[in-house]
This record gives structure tokens, sequence and C-alpha cells, in this order.
């Protein structure tokens, strides 16, 4: 069956853009809030569509008073390339850990209003809960 080539690219960007809508609708994207780090740091990560994925930057880090505190990870990303599966859950990324200088394999787990957020590295793993701002 050959179908004319306007049909095929109607149904085409027909396609895209459901793909888009619904990628834009993720339930992960937007404001997050970190636990405490070591430093005794919280941040503040914008979780965002990066293609088909999702990404995550920091803009905003408080120290333990809860002033905002100066650090060189402010406007970078800290996680990029997690595939949503459905469900909550999201796989297959990369998460940069700032205070160990190290990337590790990221995965995140949307549970109400957090979201687990795991890490592994070598066979070693290490999560936090963040809480939707």
């Amino acid at each position: 069956m050959n179908l004319p080539v306007h049909t095929v690219f109607a149904a085409l960007l027909t396609v895209l853009a459901t793909s888009t809508i619904a990628a834009a609708n993720d339930p992960a994207v937007g404001i997050w809030k970190t636990e405490p780090d070591r430093k005794k740091l919280i941040s503040h990560i914008r979780i965002h569509q990066c293609g088909s994925k999702l990404c995550g930057t920091v803009i905003r880090a408080f120290d333990s008073n809860g002033k905002q505190a100066n650090t060189k990870h402010v406007g970078k990303e800290l996680f990029w390339g997690i595939e949503p599966l459905g469900n909550g859950d999201y796989k297959n990324g990369t998460v940069y850990v700032p205070l160990l200088n190290v990337k590790a394999k990221a995965s995140m787990q949307l549970r109400g209003r957090n979201l687990h957020v795991t890490g592994c590295k070598g066979g070693v793993c290490d999560g936090q809960v963040w809480s939707r701002f």
C-alpha cells in the first residue's frame, strides 16, 4: 500500500507531537528539594526535559541555617539521560556526585510528593529522598 507523502508526514508529526506533550507532562518535572548533603547543604534541583529523557540542574543551594550558599555547582547539571519507564520509575541515567567527584548510574522512583534518587557505582548504591518544592 502506497500512502501519499503528506499523509505519512502528517501521521509522523502527530506521533512526535503526542510524545512531546506526554514527556512535557512528566510528573517528575519541576523543582525538588534535596536532603542535606555531607556538607549540610540543601539544594533545589530543577528537573526538566532533555529530549525524551530527564535531566536535573542545581538552581540554588542553602546552608544549615537556610541562608543561600554560593557553590560552584549552581547552574550545573546534576544528572542527565534518565529514562521515564512509567508508573513513577526512571532508570538508565547518569548522576554526578559532587562531594565524591564521581559519575554514577542513576535511577529514580516517584512516590507521591517524594522522589527517591539513587546512584550506583561499582556495586555500591546510595541515595536520597527529595521532596517537591
